[in-house]
């Protein structure tokens, strides 16, 4: 047998990529908020126009006011300067905050999304098994949201008010330059409204010429985004890995390592920066052209009298608004390169997560759960085969079962696939064949080798998952007495990195007082005592004999001594079409309790009751 071959990611692109995240806000579950938010930038931009249009004939009519010497006519024209410029402000001021709402809400939107689709049902863990999966999500989701919907409005923004613009002022050039006279050889014939076909002209070899030298600006772009985002990571990690990396002075070689990767960010700037110089060669050139381009076209009509001054004025600020908004992809080319790589980022994340349904979908490992109301439900494997995510197997063959109460101690060489099975076990593993039945997964917890401690309060790491409000101060204190950990109790409500403060063997036993709050009918430990000595494995092992005596217990473990808290062993043998288990049962001694467990067990027996009360009454 072997595991069906991986999904692929499916072919998006970045056409339909940017479709489905536009259309998932726009017509999501807070789409008018979305379409509201739209409509009022639409609605301000649009205003803006029209104060832009009054201030072309407010140039025509202030220039002729000094053509003219007219005093009256000009000190009129400076007032109805100032109001339109305050009435420009005011409508500037409020757009600005109307799309600033819209790029912030849209973010949201997509962030939490992409946060839930990551970790919905273990995603974040298993696209790390992904041939071809997104690196650095975390990237992704904080980053390049960010660019990809700021810059989204703004350019969207800059396109319908360059589009609006060009409506409104192309009439106006129209009808303002009037007809060319042109005589070529014995012909003649008039050019009707040349400025406006001298404006398409200007703007069109702008255009050709900003996309033939820019182009690899995209490229550019996107290959500075995944060196950066490398480059992050590596610090990151660092971070994460300094006590390992200190000990064993490895600090030389993690400084190479990282130069390498910032040689890549540089490596990448500078064809990047190669680009954009390219560019500005045309632009800059392109810019200061049009300042006297239009004056130089209309001004035959001008010395021959057919235009005043003023109009002249008005034709050369209508002629710039044309070609300004001819011009929309001219001046904003770096950009939409820029935008285009965090897009593509955020697509290929989403592309990811797509693949990882997909996978999942396609796995035939069936895994059925018990309905909570079930009682006695058991853990059943039924002709599992478990694969890696490219097809080799792990496991070739388990059948077993584990009902309530039981005590398994699960064992083989490593790489047999222990870990594995419990990932399968905690629906986290999709890849194989074969059927597991599992109780309800609210009566299930998990303990890993290194805890998990959240960031915040040590009174919250212990009560994890649920809300610290959920357990009594006295119900954690005399769980971390029970535990050996009655040193932290003055801690519980100071908030630290409480996997950096804590030894390992410290974070086991904590491991251990959360199970006792949490008091779970099935406990799956993975090496959860591989730090703690004799004493101290011998301590927390007899809680399943006593506060937690009917809990089943399925345990992965290589210490000495660590069977006899076992009913039986259950044993993964390496095979050359994976790893059969079997089984072996073994008579258990009865344990005495470590210590007294009086005032504990009466307390977990209140919390029932209690941890359900108003907040304010839990302490």
């Amino acid at each position: 047998m072997s595991a069906p071959p991986p999904a692929e990611p499916p072919a998006t692109g970045f056409g339909p990529g940017l479709r489905k995240l536009v259309s998932g806000y726009f017509n999501g579950e807070d789409r008018r908020r979305a379409r509201w938010l739209a409509a009022g930038v639409l609605g301000l931009t649009i205003l803006q126009i029209g104060i832009q249009v009054r201030f072309n004939i407010w140039n025509r009519d202030f220039f002729n006011a000094l053509e003219s010497r007219d005093r009256g006519a000009f000190f009129g024209q400076m007032g109805l300067f100032l109001g339109l410029t305050v009435a420009s402000m005011v409508t500037a001021v409020f757009q600005l905050y109307v799309r600033q709402m819209l790029q912030l809400h849209w973010r949201e939107w997509l962030v939490f999304r992409l946060q839930h689709r990551w970790l919905d049902h273990g995603r974040h863990y298993q696209i790390n098994f992904l041939p071809g999966a997104a690196d650095n999500p975390d990237q992704r989701i904080s980053e390049n949201t960010r660019w990809a919907t700021a810059i989204a409005v703004d350019m969207a923004v800059g396109l319908v008010s360059s589009v609006l613009m060009l409506v409104s002022f192309v009439g106006i050039l129209w009808t303002l330059s009037g007809p060319l006279h042109v005589a070529l050889a014995s012909s003649e014939f008039d050019i009707p409204g040349y400025m406006v076909w001298a404006a398409l002209l200007y703007a069109g070899i702008g255009s050709a010429l900003t996309w033939f030298i820019g182009r690899p600006m995209v490229a550019a772009n996107i290959r500075r985004n995944e060196a950066e985002s490398d480059h992050r990571f590596a610090l990151v990690r660092l971070r994460e890995s300094g006590e390992g990396v200190a000990l064993i002075g490895g600090e030389a070689d993690e400084e190479r390592g990282l130069k390498r990767a910032f040689g890549q960010v540089s490596a990448a700037m500078l064809d990047l920066l190669r680009s954009e110089r390219r560019l500005m060669w045309l632009t800059s050139a392109y810019g200061m052209l049009l300042t006297v381009f239009p004056v130089l076209v209309a001004s035959p009509r001008y010395f021959a009298g057919a235009i005043t001054l003023g109009v002249l004025m008005q034709i050369s600020s209508a002629f710039g608004q044309v070609t300004s908004s001819l011009n929309w992809f001219v001046d904003n080319f770096p950009r939409i390169a820029d935008w285009r790589s965090h897009v593509a980022r955020v697509v290929e994340l989403e592309e990811t997560l797509d693949m990882a349904d997909a996978s999942e979908a396609d796995s035939v490992i069936a895994l059925h759960e018990a309905p909570p109301e079930e009682a006695g439900a058991t853990l059943a494997f039924r002709d599992l085969q478990i694969a890696q995510a490219d097809g080799t197997l792990v496991i070739g063959e388990a059948n077993a079962e584990i009902r309530p109460g039981e005590r398994v101690l699960i064992v083989g060489e490593s790489g047999t696939g222990k870990s594995t099975l419990f990932r399968a076990i905690a629906g986290l593993w999709p890849w194989g064949a074969g059927e597991i039945r599992i109780p309800g997964r609210a009566s299930m917890m998990f303990m890993p080798q290194r805890p998990y401690l959240p960031l915040g309060s040590l009174h919250a790491a212990v009560a994890y998952p649920l809300p610290p409000r959920h357990f009594v101060q006295p119900a954690v204190e005399a769980a971390l007495t029970r535990c050996g950990l009655a040193h932290l109790i003055p801690r519980l409500a100071e908030e630290e990195r409480w996997d950096r403060i804590l030894s390992l063997g410290e974070q086991q036993r904590l491991a251990f007082a959360r199970v006792i709050l949490h008091r779970p009918a099935w406990v799956f430990m993975d090496e959860a005592t591989a730090a703690l000595d004799e004493a101290n494995q011998a301590s927390m092992m007899s809680l399943f004999e006593d506060e937690l005596a009917g809990s089943a217990l399925v345990s992965i473990g290589h210490r000495p001594g660590l069977d006899a808290f076992h009913d039986r062993t259950l044993t993964l043998t390496r095979g050359s079409e994976g790893a059969t288990l079997g089984s072996r049962r073994r008579a258990r001694p009865v344990r005495q309790p470590a210590r007294p467990v009086v005032a504990l067990r009466k307390l977990l027996g209140r919390r029932k009751s209690r941890r359900m009360a108003p907040e304010g009454q839990n302490g």
